[in-house]
């Protein structure tokens, strides 16, 4: 997760249903059901939970399997190097299956400007699950301190065989299909404006998800040319 600040002076309105639209990002949003997806195959999704809060649910489809996701988004030291706007990542506590993060992330503005934000999150890792047709596996986190009144979700892999969902017989080396997910709910403090925080949080989250697919595809085709 990488929160964020603005440089906004604007107070939100509690009242306001308001969704933006940006068709060129592939983002669009409304009252209702959303099933947007841009040309690089990146879903989001924003639901008004009430008031100042929303719901983000994303997704992205990845050709590499769950364990080489799974490394890059627990290798917590190198996601900085991975996710263009986060500019410090380290592990402050680490125990079984915990980590306490703290995290920068780094926004560039018109006019040359950058302005950071920083957060303490919690992250949690699940075990692994089989399912039928594959298996999936998930991260949950939540932010201890930082510029949001809440925010708490959730990485989820899931990794299907094609065989299998499609109701074959499975065999040794067939295809298989990964899809990363990225859910948060949010509620920034009052002087953040949330239409503001939606735009640019949704904006952000499509391009971790864009670079954390490239990183794992980058990965895979190494290793298949080794």
């Amino acid at each position: 997760p990488c929160p964020f600040c603005s440089d906004s002076d604007a107070t939100p309105n509690e009242e306001d249903d308001f969704y933006f639209d940006v068709d060129d990002d592939g983002i669009v949003s409304s009252d209702d059901e959303t099933q947007p997806l841009s040309e690089d195959g990146v879903f989001i999704e924003i639901k008004k939970l009430g008031g100042n809060s929303r719901r983000i649910r994303s997704k992205i489809g990845i050709e590499a399997n769950l364990d080489t996701v799974w490394n890059i988004l627990t290798n917590y030291e190198k996601l900085a190097d991975v996710i263009p706007g986060l500019a410090v990542s380290e592990v402050v506590e680490k125990k079984h299956k915990f980590a306490r993060l703290y995290q920068i992330g780094q926004q560039s503005l018109p006019l040359g400007l950058k302005f950071n934000a920083k957060g303490v999150i919690d992250c949690y890792e699940r075990d692994l699950e089989i399912l039928p047709s594959g298996k999936k596996r998930e991260i949950q986190f939540k932010m201890v301190e930082g510029d949001f009144t809440m925010f708490e979700g959730t990485w989820l892999i899931e990794q299907f065989n094609k065989r299998k969902y499609e109701g074959e017989e499975a065999s040794l080396g067939e295809e298989f299909q990964t899809t990363l997910w990225y859910l948060v709910d949010l509620k920034p403090k009052i002087w953040l404006p949330v239409r503001l925080v939606e735009n640019r949080l949704s904006i952000e989250i499509k391009t971790n998800l864009l670079s954390i697919r490239e990183e794992a595809e980058r990965l895979i085709s190494a290793l298949n040319s080794a």
